[in-house]
């Protein structure tokens, strides 16, 4: 078992590194919905978008 690990270790760490930066993004657009900021469309014109309705509140 250690043997193994010994021998992957590049492979966990970077594993774990993207899955530390995946859930941080996760996080930050949870928080931003929360704030009622717009998570999909940051594009400032959203008149065409089909989101519009979801990302602003009226």
């Amino acid at each position: 078992m250690f043997t193994w690990i010994s021998n992957n270790i590049g492979t966990i760490i970077i594993c774990a590194v993207l899955i530390a930066i995946v859930t941080a993004i996760i996080v930050s657009m949870v928080r931003k919905k929360k704030q009622g900021k717009a998570v999909v469309c940051n594009c400032g014109n959203c008149k065409g978008c089909a989101m519009s309705g979801s990302c602003h509140k009226q």
